[in-house]
């Protein structure tokens, strides 16, 4: 069984068709990219999957249960997180207090934890999981300072360890290189790679073609709202169809 399966999904929004019967299915453990030209429906895709939109039509079928009416925060306490295009963090909070703040999902009280005191015992684990996500992005030298003071990289990267504090199964990440340099990004690849390696299944939408063929295995094109070819990084780079998409027909 398939840890998510897409099918049949088609998004309208009046007269505008952005996403028209697309169907996949992502495997536990894999690192899949979604490519397209701007205005394909990648990020559409995203807030579908999420539970920030619901479709007109089809399922989104995740753990082998249809969670299509399930909004964001249900969908997120299942396992399936998202990140967003621009690194939406709080600003004047520090580092540690971001990732701390991404722990919430696992972190919640009720009259029966208050009453028998076990909330101290929650709050040291939150500390210890907030630690352990610190060390993994390579952020513990760093989590006293405030995250408007942070480099651009090192802001992409705590972006990812906040959606991992919520102990992701599938990551959906968007657009995670953007606006990097080319050592930030090497970096970012680093680190992503390592976010799989852990067990996390991850999805990635990204403009950054060298960083996508060097990361997935395999790779989805939507153009205008269709899915235009699946494939190998080579197939993908060598498909007439994904050409002319990108640059144009002669």
């Amino acid at each position: 069984m398939a840890l998510l399966d897409v099918k049949g999904i088609t998004k309208r929004f009046g007269g505008l068709v952005a996403l028209n019967d697309i169907s996949f299915s992502v495997e536990e453990g894999e690192l899949r990219g979604l490519i397209g030209p701007n205005g394909a429906g990648k990020s559409v895709m995203f807030k579908i999957i999420a539970g920030f939109y619901r479709p007109n039509q089809g399922q989104i079928v995740y753990q082998g249960e249809d969670i299509t009416s399930q909004g964001a925060s249900a969908v997120a306490e299942r396992g399936l997180v998202r990140t967003f295009q621009e690194t939406t963090l709080f600003q004047e909070f520090t580092v540690y207090e971001n990732i701390l703040v991404g722990c919430h999902l696992h972190a919640r009280s009720n009259l029966f934890t208050a009453l028998f005191r076990t909330d101290k015992d929650r709050q040291k684990a939150v500390a210890a999981k907030t630690s352990e996500v610190l060390e993994f992005m390579g952020l513990t030298d760093r989590k006293d300072q405030l995250a408007l003071n942070l480099p651009l990289g090192s802001q992409r990267a705590l972006a990812v360890a906040i959606a991992l504090a919520a102990e992701p199964k599938l990551l959906l990440l968007d657009e995670p290189f953007a606006g990097m340099n080319p050592e930030e990004t090497f970096q970012m690849m680093d680190l992503v790679r390592k976010v799989q390696e852990s067990g996390v299944t991850i999805i990635l939408v990204e403009h950054d073609m060298k960083a996508v063929m060097g990361l997935c295995e395999k790779l989805m094109v939507l153009n205008f709202g269709q899915l235009l070819a699946t494939g190998s990084p080579k197939e993908i780079r060598s498909n007439n169809r994904v050409i002319e998409a990108y640059l144009g027909s002669a």
